[in-house]
């Protein structure tokens, strides 16, 4: 299982800017590390620009900044790098008090281990 603590951002409807949000702290189980490599092959076989898979937020641990609170939904969002084609991913989600786009900074798939 690796852990992670990566910076987050918020996005509310009509901003067009995110701002920082603080520090959001989850686990990736062996499961989902497998179908996050799975996901980077599929894209660098396929004409698709990125793959969401859906997580639960209790399964990931998750913790979020206290400004954030829970989310309403919560994914995993891959995607190519476009200079080497390498897959990175970053948890995506809407903040359940007024749906504000929650994202974390990406992370290479392969900085799994």
């Amino acid at each position: 299982m690796n852990t992670l603590t990566i910076e987050g951002w918020r996005k509310g409807s009509g901003d067009t800017r995110s701002t920082p949000i603080g520090q959001f702290h989850f686990h990736v189980n062996g499961v989902d590390h497998v179908r996050l490599e799975e996901a980077e092959e599929h894209l660098q076989n396929s004409e698709d620009s990125e793959v969401l898979i859906d997580v639960d937020a209790a399964e990931l641990e998750l913790v979020t900044p206290a400004e954030c609170g829970p989310l309403s939904d919560c994914q995993l969002r891959v995607y190519l790098s476009s200079g080497d084609r390498r897959g990175q991913f970053h948890l995506v989600g809407h903040r359940e008090s007024d749906g504000s786009l929650i994202y974390t900074n990406a992370v290479m798939v392969d900085q799994l281990g």
